[in-house]
């Protein structure tokens, strides 16, 4: 019985903290949300054009070879 008690208060003293801790979390705006989210799409379109254009030349120069 005494270790289901001490099991409950660490269980609760971890809620506790943890909801102390998101309190002080200091959360992004929504035009914050809206930049970070375009300049992460933009960023993916980079990557991946660059990886289209790698392969499209790969491609060109095995096709000079076979």
């Amino acid at each position: 019985m005494k270790k289901e008690k001490i099991k409950k208060e660490k269980k609760n003293g971890f809620l506790k903290e943890t909801r102390n801790e998101m309190k002080k979390v200091s959360w992004p705006n929504k035009k914050d949300v809206f930049k970070y989210t375009l300049a992460t799409l933009i960023f993916c379109l980079v990557v991946v054009g660059f990886f289209q254009l790698l392969n499209l030349g790969l491609s060109f120069i095995k096709g000079m070879f076979a």
